[in-house]
């Protein structure tokens, strides 16, 4: 390998003239800086978007945040763990199109110029409020105007950024009306929220938790156990089913320390509730099976059983 100057390197010297008095571009000759044996290969590697979470984490917007703004001293003291756009694509390694990714599923909003993850009890207040103000006005869950929603939460006392975030968050802009804003609350964006805000406080009777999990849900939305598939974990004690949180977004993204996490929390997994805990992984070059073949032993007792994977 040599280290030269780029190929097409010149540069126009204003002392260069020919005997016209016409400028000339001279040609500047490249000379070698440095020969390095061997050869160096491009490899495409995963974004480490670990990082992203953990650096967002450091400082979540809270409900009492838009008071404490007010004060510039508390303000400024907390910048240091604020972060914009330029600083993420400083600390870490990703695309732009892959912070972009991260970001969104992250349910990231861009604060006064800096990338913030809200607190979940207070995306969880400003969720009650919007379900709250479509039963006063008589909103439909599926056509929600976002003027209207905007300014009632305004009024209700939340930032308008937070109000706008609440609705991209939980909900869709309604194709056929994108012109219009209007948009439609997502019933699995709404049921897994729920489900994670009964289990917060730990595993459940599964009946108890569907009595509450129903409770909490609204009216206009059906829910389905199947919509919490990779965010809870079910088992048998004794003659009970008991559920608790499980959340993919939870665990890390390399294949190593994912899976290692997969195998503390059952040494035995049927793929059926494997899958949903891998599907996001993201390793160049390897596919699912070549992940499964690295980390995992598969048995299968017959031809018409379903495998079981444990750790390697």
């Amino acid at each position: 390998m040599f280290l030269v100057p780029p190929a097409n390197y010149s540069t126009l010297c204003e002392n260069s003239e020919d005997r016209d008095g016409d400028y000339y571009e001279q040609q500047v000759g490249a000379s070698v800086i440095k020969v390095a044996p061997g050869t160096m290969e491009l490899v495409e590697v995963a974004p480490r978007l670990d990082k992203l979470k953990s650096i967002l984490s450091e400082n979540l917007y809270s409900s009492d945040e838009g008071l404490a703004m007010e004060d510039m001293e508390c303000s400024e003291s907390s910048m240091g763990s604020l972060y914009t756009w330029d600083d993420l694509t400083n600390k870490v390694q990703a695309s732009d199109d892959e912070l972009r990714t991260g970001l969104e599923a992250l349910s990231a909003v861009e604060i006064d110029g800096h990338w913030r993850i809200v607190d979940e009890k207070y995306m969880d207040i400003i969720l009650r409020m919007l379900l709250h103000n479509s039963v006063l006005n008589d909103w439909s869950l599926d056509r929600l105007v976002e003027d209207e929603v905007v300014s009632v939460l305004v009024s209700d006392g939340f930032p308008r950024k937070l109000a706008y975030h609440c609705l991209y968050v939980y909900g869709s802009r309604v194709e056929e009306a994108m012109d219009r804003g209007v948009w439609r609350l997502d019933a699995r964006r709404v049921c897994v929220h729920y489900a994670r805000q009964i289990l917060r406080e730990g595993k459940r009777k599964m009946e108890n938790f569907i009595d509450e999990w129903m409770r909490n849900i609204p009216e206009e939305m059906h829910a389905s156990f199947d919509m919490l598939e990779g965010e809870v974990l079910t088992e048998k004690l004794g003659v009970e089913t008991w559920v608790h949180a499980f959340s993919v977004s939870s665990l890390p993204s390399t294949p190593a320390e994912r899976f290692a996490i997969l195998f503390k929390e059952r040494p035995k997994w049927m793929w059926k509730d494997l899958e949903p805990y891998i599907r996001d992984l993201n390793v160049p070059g390897l596919s699912t099976e070549a992940l499964l073949l690295k980390y995992t032993r598969r048995t299968q007792p017959t031809i018409e059983a379903e495998p079981v994977f444990s750790a390697r």
